[in-house]
């Protein structure tokens, strides 16, 4: 089975989703349903997905959750809670009675203080994910992966996945310190790295397979094919390539692995992840 292990959907409204803003986030500004993503995935053969937060309320992941009922393509969902909350427990109890939540996610690339994700209030609120069976899902920048380091190691129990590799700055070809910091974060067996994101991070309108390889190399070798999942990041990537290119750019990478990697890659280790194989 391939697993799309990272997507989003959404119902658009201009104040909610207000980082759509501007001409080049046009293609973003209208509804992302199911209906949608299941037209994508079957040119390319993927059989479901992860959904995974986009805006930071309680609604949108009640949302997500209320669309997985009714689509079995929708594997699991990563929501939203406030992790620095006082009804921290309370909010995440509700939501993982429901057997399609399975992980949790914060806009860490959005928080001001780099060691955003290390605060005191945000990481006791971690601490009850893994009583709980859910996993959490590391959005951060490169600048941030220093903190992420020390966060992911204060958790040795816990399951994380990074996120889009930690967004490098593709663009520019920049790897270090990147490169050096993955490789750190990677010898915590408890991470796992979601290949996916990356388009968006390139120049969108001229980017080649080949700007992508040197990332690829090294989230590849350091995580190895048991921690490593792919993801579209759709909608998102339309901004840079459609679903049917970003895909295909992941398969021609892993195209001379073995069968067995590949079914680790692109479905196995995201299903066994999120607890759902």
């Amino acid at each position: 089975m391939k697993i799309d292990a990272h997507q989003h959907f959404w119902i658009y409204d201009k104040e909610q989703y207000a980082w759509m803003d501007g001409d080049q986030m046009a293609p973003l500004r209208e509804n992302k349903l199911p209906a949608d993503l299941t037209a994508e995935q079957m040119k390319v053969g993927f059989d479901g997905s992860i959904v995974v937060q986009a805006r930071q309320t309680l609604e949108e992941s009640r949302l997500l959750l209320q669309l997985a009922d009714t689509d079995d393509r929708i594997k699991g969902v990563v929501g939203w809670v406030d992790l620095r909350s006082e009804n921290v427990a309370d909010e995440l109890a509700e939501l993982a009675d429901h057997p399609k939540f399975v992980g949790v996610r914060h806009v860490v690339q959005d928080e001001p203080d780099d060691r955003f994700i290390v605060g005191e209030a945000f990481m006791r609120g971690v601490s009850l994910l893994k009583d709980l069976n859910l996993t959490y899902d590391i959005l951060i920048f490169p600048n941030q992966l220093p903190a992420s380091i020390v966060f992911a190691r204060a958790f040795p129990e816990q399951p994380f996945v990074l996120d889009h590799i930690a967004k490098p700055h593709i663009k520019t070809g920049t790897l270090s310190p990147w490169d050096e910091q993955i490789r750190e974060l990677a010898q915590l067996p408890n991470v796992m790295c979601k290949i996916s994101g990356m388009v968006t991070e390139a120049d969108w309108d001229n980017w080649k397979p080949e700007h992508f390889t040197p990332y690829l190399d090294v989230v590849t070798e350091a995580f190895g094919e048991d921690r490593l999942m792919v993801g579209s990041d759709w909608p998102v990537c339309i901004l840079a390539g459609d679903y049917e290119t970003v895909m295909n750019l992941e398969t021609g990478y892993f195209s001379d692995f073995s069968e067995e990697s590949k079914a680790k890659i692109f479905g196995g280790n995201c299903l066994r992840f999120y607890g759902l194989a």
